[in-house]
């Protein structure tokens, strides 16, 4: 059996779909499942159990003798999220356990962290293990998640595998219940389709024209396709990044929506709010050598394509994967 937490949300409930389509129903689903919204997500996949996460670890104590792997994946994402309380017991404590149980029953381990915990990119955004202690986080979520980094490479005793992604900025089906949490891509599509015009944040860093700040953007199928490989091939324990290692414009991905619903360009740009200002990630690129060491070699999806995919296949129409 495998063990998907977070399962309602965007990525797990797409890494479901995945495993469904590899003939694998034998998983156990573990969120909170009040949201209904949220729970389109996993409607019409197949699952064998499904567990709300405050009871998950007592399931645990019962079961782990069926348990062949975890992905954890379920977090609190909101970046505008101001409680450390709530980072902690969630996106720390919670994990803690996790990898405890894990450990305690032997049971193999992915979870996600985040590019969050890169900050400006003082350091670069290299996944070497020497630089995590260093890194400067922008917000509570970023933090919670590099505290968790920082925890998991002074354990003594690791589960039989396990590795910690960090995701960069991923975008697909399945996100819309995230609200102001849903990728820019997502954001963007709902503007060009209700005004016929994106916003887009105008640049506040003298090095970077408005429209001209990068990301890594990377399609969820791209995620799920690394989470499967490194389910199946437990070698080579560690922290990795999930991008694609090629930063894109805002002006990139504008123009690739347009052209996909064939409309005119028409972009305006705004301030950025003054909460979020000096906490803005102006270029992330991931590093992916590390990653491509383990054996994967799949390349990864561009804007153009993965834009192009998930207008055509999933937005128009609303539809899930």
């Amino acid at each position: 059996m495998i063990i998907v937490t977070g399962a309602a949300g965007f990525i797990c409930s797409n890494f479901i779909s995945k495993l469904n389509s590899e003939g694998i129903t034998d998983i156990a689903i573990v969120d909170d499942f009040a949201n209904e919204i949220k729970n389109r997500n996993i409607a019409h996949k197949s699952f064998s159990e499904k567990i709300d996460r405050n009871i998950f670890f007592k399931w645990f104590d019962k079961n782990h003798l069926k348990v062949e792997f975890i992905t954890h994946i379920g977090a609190r994402t909101d970046t505008a999220e101001s409680d450390k309380n709530v980072f902690d017991r969630l996106n720390l404590g919670y994990s803690k356990l996790v990898w405890n149980y894990c450990v305690k029953y032997k049971v193999p381990l992915i979870y996600a962290s985040s590019a969050a915990t890169y900050g400006l990119g003082e350091y670069g955004f290299s996944d070497d293990h020497e630089i995590i202690e260093k890194l400067k986080p922008l917000n509570l979520y970023g933090e919670s998640k590099n505290e968790f980094d920082k925890w998991v490479l002074k354990q003594k005793v690791s589960p039989p595998y396990w590795a910690g992604l960090k995701f960069f900025n991923v975008y697909g089906p399945n996100e819309y219940h995230k609200g102001r949490m849903a990728s820019v891509i997502y954001h963007a599509w709902c503007q060009a389709i209700k005004t016929g015009k994106i916003k887009l944040f105008r640049s506040h860093n003298i090095d970077y024209r408005d429209g001209e700040q990068k990301r890594d953007f990377i399609y969820v199928k791209d995620v799920l396709d690394v989470l499967y490989f490194l389910m199946n091939l437990r070698k080579y324990p560690g922290i990795y990044n999930l991008g694609t290692g090629k930063a894109r414009t805002f002006l990139d991905l504008a123009g690739n929506i347009f052209k996909a619903t064939g409309r005119e360009k028409n972009i305006e740009f705004i301030d950025t709010p003054e909460d979020i200002r000096d906490k803005y990630q102006y270029f992330t690129q991931a590093e992916m050598g590390k990653l491509k060491l383990t054996g994967y070699s799949k390349e990864f999806t561009d804007i153009e394509s993965g834009i192009k995919d998930y207008i055509k296949n999933y937005l128009t129409g609303m539809k899930y994967s």
